[in-house]
C-alpha cells in the first residue's frame, strides 16, 4: 500500500509503498477513505516537534473496517468509522472521571501499537504510526478503541474532519468552557479548527461572537460559520476591539493559533471573571508571560484543553447526528481536494493561509 511517511523534520512527506501486517488481539484494520490536513501534522514537517522517525503521518481520518483482531468487540468488519487520535484505556482514574483525553493507562510510544511493535514496515524498516493512527496512507492497522463506529450516511471528507478539528473546536466551547446561551465569545485564530470553534459557539446561541485573525479570507470564513464580529487584528488592536464590543471583555476568548502571544490576547480580552481557554498547540518549550496579580484581582481563569475536552466515543456520534441535523456546516470546511501524491502541496497551502481544510481522499 502507499502511504506519506516524514523521515525527519523540515523534510517533505516522501510517498513510499509499505507493508502492513494483520491486526492483533485487541486491533483493527481500517480501509482509510478520506483524512484532513492539520497544523498538529505540520509541527512534525516544520521540526517543531520531535520525531520518532521514519513515521507514517496523519491524525484526522475515517473509514470503513476491513478486518478485526482477536477480542475485539465495539467494532466489527464493514462498520464505517472515524479514527479518534486519542485512545483511552477505560479503566485509569482519569477514563473513569469522564476524562478520556487525558487518559494514563497506555504506556509506550503513542505512536506505537501498546506492545510496542510496529505493523508497518518500509523495506524491512519498522514504522512509527502517528498517534496510533497514521491515517495518510490507503490501510492501517489501530487499537480498536481508536475506531469510532457512525451512522453510514456520513461523507467521508466530513467524517474525516470530525475526527479531529470539529471535535477540538466544537467541544473547546460546549465541554472545556461551558459556554451558555447569551454569552460572549472571542475567537482568535480561524482555521481549520477555530471555525469549529465559532460554530460551536453558535451552535450553544452565544452572543456576539467575535472572530480575530490577521487574514480577511479567514474572516470571511468565519462570518459564513456564525461570527457576528470580526477583527482583522493586522490592522486593528484585538483586544480593544473585542472590549468595544462586549463592553468591557468577553465572557469567553478562545485561543486557537498555539502562540504565547495570542495567549495572552486572550486573558487580556477577557472580562473580570471570564475565561481564556487555550486550544491552539505551542511548540513544545514556549512560554507566556500573564500578570498574577491582575489574575487574581479580575478572577479570570486561564484553561487550557486537549481534544475539546472531548470523550471521543461519546462525543463523536453526537457530532455527527448534530451534522446530519444540519446544526453544524461541516461540508463547507472542505475547501481543497488531494490525492494523496499531492500532500506536500496541500500542506503548502495549508502554512499559505489559503484553505479552511484539505482533504485527501482515497476513492
Amino acid at each position: 500500500m502507499q502511504a506519506a511517511v516524514l523521515h525527519g523534520g523540515n523534510q517533505p512527506l516522501a510517498i513510499e509503498e509499505v507493508e502492513l501486517a494483520a491486526p492483533r488481539a485487541g486491533e483493527v484494520r481500517v480501509r482509510v477513505m478520506a483524512t484532513g490536513l492539520c497544523h498538529s501534522d505540520l509541527h512534525f514537517l516544520d521540526g517543531l516537534r520531535d520525531g520518532p522517525y521514519p513515521m507514517i503521518m496523519g491524525h484526522e481520518g475515517a473509514g470503513v473496517v476491513e478486518a478485526v483482531g482477536p477480542g475485539v468487540t465495539e467494532v466489527a468488519e464493514g462498520d464505517h468509522v472515524i479514527l479518534s487520535f486519542c485512545g483511552n484505556c477505560g479503566r485509569c482514574p482519569a477514563c473513569l472521571r469522564g476524562e478520556a483525553v487525558i487518559c494514563s493507562g497506555h504506556a509506550g510510544s503513542r505512536h506505537l501499537p501498546h506492545d510496542g511493535t510496529a505493523r508497518a514496515t518500509l523495506r524491512g524498516t519498522p514504522l512509527y504510526a502517528m498517534t496510533r493512527l497514521g491515517t495518510f496512507a490507503e490501510h492501517l492497522v489501530c487499537p480498536a478503541e481508536q475506531a469510532i463506529p457512525i451512522r453510514r450516511d456520513v461523507p467521508w471528507e466530513v467524517a474525516a474532519l470530525i475526527g479531529c478539528s470539529v471535535t477540538t473546536g466544537v467541544c473547546a466551547v460546549t465541554n472545556a468552557g461551558g459556554v451558555r446561551p447569551g454569552q460572549s465569545v472571542a475567537v482568535i485564530g480561524c482555521g481549520g479548527v477555530g471555525l469549529n470553534v465559532v460554530q460551536g459557539a453558535r451552535l450553544v446561541s452565544a452572543e456576539p461572537i467575535i472572530a480575530v485573525d490577521t487574514r480577511d479570507n479567514k474572516l470571511e470564513y468565519a462570518r459564513a460559520f456564525g461570527a457576528t464580529h470580526v477583527v482583522n487584528a493586522s490592522r486593528e488592536d484585538a483586544v480593544a476591539a473585542v472590549r468595544d464590543f462586549t463592553g468591557g471583555g468577553a465572557d469567553y476568548a478562545f485561543e486557537v493559533i498555539g502562540l504565547p502571544a495570542t495567549m495572552e490576547q486572550a486573558v487580556a480580552c477577557i472580562r473580570p471573571g471570564g475565561k481564556a481557554v487555550v486550544v491552539g498547540m505551542a511548540a513544545l518549550g514556549a512560554r507566556i508571560s500573564i500578570d498574577p496579580y491582575l489574575l487574581v484581582l479580575h478572577q479570570k481563569t486561564l484553561q487550557g484543553t486537549f481534544y475539546g475536552s472531548a470523550y471521543p466515543r461519546r462525543d463523536i456520534p453526537r457530532l455527527a447526528d448534530l451534522y446530519k441535523a444540519g446544526h453544524l456546516a461541516l461540508d463547507a470546511l472542505v475547501s481543497r481536494r488531494y490525492a494523496l501524491a499531492q500532500i506536500n502541496q496541500g500542506f503548502a497551502a495549508l502554512k499559505a493561509g489559503e484553505v479552511a481544510r484539505g482533504v485527501v481522499t482515497f476513492a
